[in-house]
């Protein structure tokens, strides 16, 4: 059976992701949906259109939601044709101010559990795969008051290119998706509105063109994927400019 894999299922990209996955790619026969909360998961599930759905309600902060996981792969040998590995927290605050249990939150769920999904779901693969990281435009230069953060989608974003060198051969495909702010909930978990006139003025992406531009690049193999023209003039401008300088014009 092929199966789509998609984390942080329960609320914005995520969802939208599960939402339009089927458009793009059809011959997904089932979703295995992964959040903390069980009951967004099972409205989620109940919106798909009749589609096969496996909720998993697992928070993968903790390492033992990656021994679930894994049971679940061998136990059912799923074929699967797309990984979005798209949980992930950011808190806005100064290292050694922010409290330390967020900080390492950021590490273990943009990092360390991307990762090992990744590594768990690869056995199972099949050519034509792909896999879809959620990193952001924080990956282009280290951002003041959102240090964690930015280094963590610096490491999804080199991962990727990295990773999808691994799999050539293989004929699986890795795709970053490096979006602007969005309006969902990680904007108010992360106490960043209203609390940074940086991301008051920035023009913020529809989840929904997200998705949906990030889907038709994986299906086309593209390592990357920037939405709207002001986000891919900026990562233009990190490339050209001196990180220093870069660094404070983008504190946040």
């Amino acid at each position: 059976m092929k199966v789509a894999i998609v984390t942080g299922a329960s609320s914005g990209l995520g969802r939208e992701f599960a939402r339009q996955i089927a458009d793009e790619f059809p011959e997904v026969e089932c979703f295995w949906l992964i959040a903390r909360r069980e009951d967004r998961l099972r409205e989620l599930a109940a919106e798909l259109g009749g589609k096969q759905t496996v909720c998993l309600p697992l928070d993968l902060c903790d390492e033992a939601s990656f021994a679930a996981v894994e049971e679940k792969l061998r136990s059912g040998k799923p074929e699967v044709a797309l990984l979005v590995n798209n949980a992930g927290c950011g808190y806005l605050g100064n290292v050694g101010e922010t409290p330390t249990e967020l900080q390492t939150r950021m590490t273990k769920l943009n990092v360390t559990a991307l990762t090992a999904m990744t590594s768990l779901c690869l056995p199972y693969m099949p050519r034509g795969a792909h896999i879809i990281n959620v990193s952001s435009i924080a990956a282009f230069c280290p951002n003041p008051r959102l240090t964690v953060y930015s280094a963590t989608k610096s490491y999804v974003s080199a991962f990727t290119r990295g990773v999808g060198e691994e799999l050539k051969q293989r004929g699986v495909t890795a795709t970053a998706v490096c979006p602007g702010p969005m309006a969902t909930e990680f904007i108010d978990v992360g106490g960043i509105k209203g609390n940074s006139r940086t991301f008051d003025r920035l023009p913020y992406c529809d989840p929904k063109k997200v998705a949906a531009g990030t889907l038709t690049s994986a299906r086309l193999g593209r390592a990357f994927y920037t939405p709207t023209a002001f986000y891919k003039f900026y990562k233009g401008l990190a490339k050209l400019m001196p990180q220093a300088w870069m660094i404070k014009a983008t504190k946040t």
